[in-house]
């Protein structure tokens, strides 16, 4: 491949681009979990880890470091013996949970035409045995 053809990618705008970026980060399989919990309010990782089903305090640990990386979340350590620590969202996290609410809406709404659709295709993609 040529040296002019090597950033391909620098050179096709993609207006889908940011959100992909912005969903790659915050769209894991438990960061959605861990920012719905903290909207309500600060939370101590011990809640967190109670109200989030199935993940270890390891997911929970590198899920708040890369939430608090990103600016969705703040950590407040008090000095008192043990150590108490909050995590609370911050105005961008809520303002994404108002998003992921209208998302929850969007695809409850639309969830029997997602399935109706998925029977159309399937049906009509359906490959008849040979005689």
């Amino acid at each position: 491949m040529s040296r002019s053809h090597t950033d391909v990618t620098d050179q096709v705008e993609n207006p889908a681009c940011p959100v992909s970026e912005v969903l790659d980060r915050v769209a894991g399989k438990w960061a959605i979990g861990i920012l719905v919990a903290a909207a309500k309010g600060p939370v101590r990782f011990s809640e967190l880890e109670r109200t989030i089903d199935g993940i270890s305090r390891r997911m929970l640990t590198l899920n708040l470091r890369k939430l608090e990386r990103e600016g969705l979340l703040t950590r407040t350590v008090y000095p008192t013996v043990p150590p108490k620590v909050e995590y609370a969202c911050t105005e961008m996290a809520l303002e994404l949970y108002e998003t992921l609410l209208s998302l929850v809406d969007w695809a409850t709404r639309h969830s029997g035409d997602i399935a109706r659709a998925h029977a159309v295709y399937d049906t009509a993609h359906t490959v008849a045995p040979a005689p």
